[in-house]
Parts: structure tokens; sequence; C-alpha cells
């Protein structure tokens, strides 16, 4: 199931950094288990791809955030 951003953006950093692993190794994992034929949904292969590009993006915007309130 795709975490929403909603979601996301109520996580601390840790918080996020934790569902970030969890959710790189679901990807290990779906691509192993389609590499050997065993994955039934290789679309929720995609799905988590993008749970790791929503959690990047908001650390990123995190880290923006920070810097620009570091330099005022």
């Amino acid at each position: 199931m795709p975490i929403t951003t909603v979601e996301l953006r109520e996580l601390s950093e840790d918080e996020l950094l934790d569902r970030l692993a969890e959710v790189k190794q679901d990807v290990f994992t779906l691509r192993f288990q389609i590499a050997t034929g065993q994955a039934e949904n290789t679309s929720l292969l995609g799905v988590a791809k993008r749970d790791v590009a929503r959690i990047l993006t908001i650390l990123r915007e995190r880290q923006i955030a920070a810097a620009e309130a570091g330099a005022e």
C-alpha cells in the first residue's frame, strides 16, 4: 500500500529514515521475487520505488528549509 505524502510529512526525520530503510528493503525483496518468478504482483515494485522517492523528497525539502532558516 502506498504511503501518502500527508502521512510522511507528519513523521519526524528519524521516523522518515527508518521508513526509508524499510521501503528500500521492500524494493530489494520485490526485485528478488520478480527475478525468481515468485512475485504475484509486479506493480508493487513501482509503488515501492515511488515511496522511496517521496521520502527522499520530503527529507530534501526539510534540509533546504533548514539551510534557508540558518542563512537568515
